[in-house]
């Protein structure tokens, strides 16, 4: 009996103790966030501090250029502008057009010449007018 009422307050505080050990960890891991966020947050105010980063970023945010300066803005296909977070297609990655045999050409031009039919010719004029000048 003695034991068993043992066993119940030992098993108790255990639990309490393993609540605690967790919460303090979980603690601890905050913690470590705040110092890392803080960490940055001083690297950033000491970039900020150096007049090299400062016109860096008047360039790359808003397009500041100093006197004598020529400015170019890279045009997309839709007629926007790029930004800095567009990037272009790398060369290596787009497929090249396999050139065609040579034959295969002189055989298009003899085709050509024997069929002249085939070729499509341009209409003819149905009126000329003078130029005006």
């Amino acid at each position: 009996m003695v034991f068993a009422i043992l066993v119940v307050s030992y098993a108790s505080s255990m639990r309490a103790y393993l609540r605690q050990r967790e919460h303090i960890n979980e603690l601890k891991s905050q913690i470590a966030q705040a110092e890392a966020s803080i960490a940055v947050a001083k690297r950033e105010k000491r970039r900020w501090s150096d007049d090299a980063y400062i016109e860096q970023q008047a360039r790359e945010r808003f397009g500041w250029l100093l006197p004598g300066e020529t400015g170019y803005q890279v045009i997309g296909s839709d007629g926007k502008p790029l930004t800095g977070h567009d990037a272009l297609t790398d060369p290596a990655t787009i497929a090249q057009k396999k050139p065609d045999a040579w034959w295969s050409k002189v055989r298009a031009s003899l085709d050509a010449a024997d069929h002249p039919e085939k070729l499509k010719k341009p209409t003819p004029a149905t009126r000329i007018t003078p130029n005006s000048g």
